[in-house]
């Protein structure tokens, strides 16, 4: 009866937790202060973006 407990504790913290990070997400993303940042900075692609290998000192 005890592990039954603990595993329905565990899934339950872990939906809570998706709840939680979706809900925070959508307010961010939705908010006026989000959607001013994402106005601010434009996407860059992904081929552009620096890496730390692109200053590896062992490149040849």
């Amino acid at each position: 009866m005890g592990l039954v407990a603990i595993i329905t504790y565990v899934i339950s913290l872990f939906i809570l937790y998706i709840v939680i990070e979706t809900a925070v997400k959508n307010g961010i993303n939705k908010s006026n202060v989000g959607r001013h940042f994402d106005m601010d900075r434009p996407e860059e692609p992904e081929d552009t973006k620096k890496s730390f290998f692109d200053t590896d000192l062992d490149k040849d």
